[in-house]
């Protein structure tokens, strides 16, 4: 295998003076060499954007695409998330609750191990949700656990998770990426991994070099030497570096470019449905969002049917100011259109007839961010609004101010309805940007969490959306396609609903094709 001259070899010929040099290659002139079957050995090359200096390896707080990617590859949690957004497990062999969902066991494989080549034990477990529901240092999983009174190591491969609260998402919480397992005295300087591969090296911003975890429970499945993660400043600068192969997969490409880069004989492009959103983020404790009239009226300017041709090129659906459209109960209550004679009049009624002066704060923090905002400006100047546009990057946006802005954006990747609002919608919950903390929401909530099947508390998360779906402080406006790039010689990668890039980061399964 002589991968570096098959790069090379790949790469002649090209030469990248900006984005729109792609289309002068026509189809390239360059013959694509394919994956073919799997192979072992070789290093996958891949680019990122949003990193910045706060970038982490800890397993417990990722927050933007290079973070999670590393969680998802140095750890794992008792359970994931397949393909089809289905709950499997990883390191447990099972889990099963008592009568009431008070009390759950959970068994651990046989025979795994972390990194350093010590067994995975239910001590470890304990430790690693004590790390997580640290009063003194919460970590962003503490939200789905705020019932969880105490862990018991039974045995050494059998550790019981005690609520004071019936739960019946419990198996859904702890297959959170964010629940990853890790050893007892866990050091996030120095991390000894549970996922399938271990940290070689790791410069925030800059990059990141994986290795493969010899002790994983899987490891005789995977095919590559090493994984290097590199984070590029902006998307022409992604791109770029992906059609002079120096990189060989990019996470998430500017949907406007799609066709272009397909274009390219030696390109393979990934498009997976998801129910990955872009929301805008409306404040609901501070002016002029305080106003549900306000809040609705914003709504009403949205034309999403334009929002997803312009900002995502067709390639999402649209949005009902609801997130969890993949849940088994996500409702179908009357589409949201855009009716700008409606916004004015709820505006004037709220005290602003002549429309109102707001900023946005927006950030490349996603595939098609930025757009969306500039997008929405121009369609809520025809009710009024005066959107003015900040635009900052995302080591600012996610910042001091992150959580704070009173407009916004963010972005989430696919959830079911019930973990979703765990995350943003409750006032213990890590990530409230709308700051919505509503009683009866909160009521209701309680008791449908209570219910382990799905069916049995449909008409109670109906109830939520509704409350959501009239008061909330979030513009859904549509759910994204994640789309992705790599040369055609990289195999394994496969659509993954779960909106994580590049097949959900399941780069255990990645190989690199010989020519």
């Amino acid at each position: 295998m002589n991968t570096p001259n098959r790069r090379q070899a790949l790469g002649a010929g090209l030469a990248v003076a900006g984005v729109a040099g792609l289309s002068a290659c026509g189809g390239g002139e360059v013959g694509a060499a394919d994956a073919g079957d799997p192979v072992k050995g070789g290093s996958l090359r891949v680019g990122v954007t949003g990193g910045n200096s706060a970038d982490t390896v800890d397993a417990h707080i990722p927050v933007n695409n290079g973070d999670v990617c590393r969680a998802v590859n140095l750890y794992n949690a008792l359970y994931g998330w397949d393909d089809d957004s289905q709950v499997v497990p990883l390191l447990a062999e099972s889990i099963k609750a008592n009568s009431d969902s008070t009390v759950w066991t959970c068994t651990l494989k046989d025979g795994i191990k972390f990194s350093d080549g010590k067994p995975i034990t239910s001590e470890d477990v304990v430790f690693t949700f004590e790390r997580i529901n640290d009063p003194d240092d919460p970590k962003t999983a503490a939200a789905n656990f705020s019932m969880l009174e105490k862990v018991v190591a039974k045995d050494d491969r059998t550790v019981e998770f005690r609520l004071n609260e019936p739960n019946g998402l419990f198996k859904d919480a702890v297959a959170e990426y964010t629940a990853a397992i890790v050893p007892v005295g866990y050091d996030p300087e120095n991390p000894v991994c549970s996922g399938p591969f271990k940290l070689k090296s790791f410069t925030a911003a800059q990059s990141t070099v994986l290795v493969p975890n010899e002790h994983y429970f899987d490891f005789d499945k995977m095919y590559l030497d090493e994984v290097e993660v590199l984070n590029f400043n902006d998307d022409d600068a992604l791109i770029n570096a992906l059609l002079s192969t120096q990189v060989d997969a990019i996470a998430g490409i500017p949907l406007a470019l799609v066709e272009v880069i397909a274009a390219d004989e030696r390109m393979s492009i990934l498009n997976s449905k998801t129910g990955m959103w872009l929301p805008f983020t409306m404040r609901v404790d501070k002016k002029p969002f305080d106003d549900v009239r306000v809040r609705q009226a914003f709504r009403l300017v949205v034309d999403r049917e334009q929002m997803i041709e312009q900002v995502l090129s067709g390639y999402g659906t649209v949005g009902n100011d609801m997130f969890g459209p993949l849940s088994e109960n996500y409702p179908k209550f009357p589409q949201r259109k855009q009716d700008l004679d409606k916004a004015k009049k709820l505006l004037a009624e709220a005290g602003y007839p002549d429309g109102l002066d707001v900023e946005l704060v927006t950030a490349p923090i996603q595939s098609g961010a930025v757009e969306a905002a500039q997008v929405f400006a121009q369609q809520a100047a025809d009710a009024g609004i005066r959107v003015k546009i900040r635009k900052v990057d995302a080591t600012t946006f996610f910042g001091d101010g992150y959580l704070k802005w009173d407009f916004a954006q963010d972005f989430w990747y696919t959830r079911d309805f019930m973990p979703q609002v765990i995350s943003c919608s409750l006032s213990e919950s890590p990530f409230n940007e709308t700051h919505w903390d509503d009683p009866q929401f909160n009521k209701v909530f309680d008791k449908a969490r209570a219910i382990p099947e799905a069916e049995k508390r449909r008409d109670l998360e109906h109830e939520l959306q509704k409350m959501l779906y009239d008061e909330g402080g979030y513009i859904v406006w549509g759910f994204a396609n994640q789309v992705d790039a790599f040369q055609k010689y990289v195999g394994g990668l496969v659509p993954n609903s779960t909106g994580r890039p590049l097949s959900g980061w399941r780069f255990d399964r990645v190989w690199i094709g010989e020519v």
